[in-house]
């Protein structure tokens, strides 16, 4: 079966009290036009099945294609971004050195994966995420949105490597891979971006 992995399109700031929740931010204007983007792209493609993170920014990205072939979007909590927890979200692009997410990031890379058990522990999971997805739909498409560190950690596990921070797609970035009922999985392709790319400035 094939394995078509969409990082989410670009989402706004979504910063909380003590107390409100925690951070789920919605796509901003131009995310939604990267998802529009990415819809078009792959509605000419044959996809048997959606899924998606229950985070709101995975959602909306998955919708447009979803719509466009008529399907449901399954939702998968082991899709849920490393951070899900935090009461904070600020895109990359607006993080300053200041920033503490920045600061801790740069003390210890590895600190976000805490509580969620460790990034041993978190890795096995996306791990067992996506084999799950593809025993259940053998022989199928599927078009799986999620998110960045997802993406990194499963494309570093497949390939053998350790850290999870060198392979973070864009937004609405996609990657292929073919993963064989032996067990075998092949990367096709990472960060095709050609859809979005004037979107990405």
């Amino acid at each position: 079966m094939d394995l078509v992995i969409i990082r989410h399109g670009r989402p706004e700031r979504d910063e909380r009290d003590e107390g409100a929740g925690t951070a789920d931010p919605p796509l901003s204007d131009v995310g939604r036009r990267q998802a529009d983007a990415t819809a078009e792209f792959l509605s000419g493609e044959r996809i048997d099945h959606v899924m998606a993170s229950p985070m709101q920014r995975a959602r909306a990205t998955a919708a447009p294609l979803a719509t466009r072939l008529g399907l449901d979007i399954e939702l998968h909590d082991g899709l849920k971004e490393a951070d899900h927890y935090r009461t904070r979200y600020v895109p990359a692009e607006e993080m300053t050195m200041d920033d503490d997410i920045v600061q801790e990031f740069l003390g210890d890379k590895f600190a976000m994966f805490a509580p969620l058990g460790g990034f041993e522990h978190w890795r096995r999971d996306v791990v067992a995420t996506f084999d799950e997805i593809v025993d259940r739909n053998k022989g199928k498409r599927v078009a799986v949105y999620c998110h960045g560190m997802v993406m990194g950690t499963y494309l570093t596990t497949l390939i053998g490597h350790g850290d999870p921070f060198v392979l973070t797609p864009d937004y609405c970035g996609i990657v292929r891979v073919r993963a064989a009922s032996n067990g075998i999985r092949t990367i096709r392709s990472v960060n095709e971006t050609g859809h979005v790319r004037a979107l990405l400035s």
